[in-house]
């Protein structure tokens, strides 16, 4: 255990937290999301809601502040504009924890997919609510 470290924050995610640079992203997927598949390393936190792990991360890792869209989420398919309950939760989340709180973009299915692809690394989640997916760009510390 560690002081002032929320410990649902797993040691591989710490590390990963740790390794990251200013611009890379992290994605906390639910647990439809293909993660192990899509690419990047996947940690997995099944035990955990998205919006839990949300809530760790940004308690250690700042939002980056020079990129116009820090906070991604996938749009609802045929219907872009609907704001499901799991990014609503994640936009209190991010108003109430980020350092940088910021206004959640969508992108759209596959473009979210091939942007997470390129994430640095994907946390699994057991999330069942849909659309529980969020990418979050790390900013720097001053």
């Amino acid at each position: 255990m560690l002081r002032n470290i929320d410990p649902i924050l797993l040691p591989a995610l710490l590390h990963a937290l740790r390794a990251m640079g200013h611009g890379d992203e992290i994605v906390i997927a639910d647990a439809n999301f293909p993660g192990s598949s899509i690419g990047p390393t996947c940690i997995r936190a099944d035990g955990s809601s998205a919006s839990e792990i949300l809530r760790a991360v940004l308690s250690v890792m700042p939002l980056d502040t020079f990129a116009p869209d820090p906070a991604l989420t996938m749009q609802v398919v045929g219907d872009p504009d609907k704001v499901p309950e799991a990014v609503a939760d994640f936009q209190t989340i991010i108003d109430a924890t980020a350092d940088n709180p910021s206004r959640i973009q969508g992108l759209e299915r596959f473009a979210f997919y091939d942007r997470a692809a390129s994430a640095f690394v994907i946390v699994q989640t057991g999330e069942r609510r849909l659309y529980g997916n969020i990418i979050l760009k790390k900013g720097v510390i001053g």
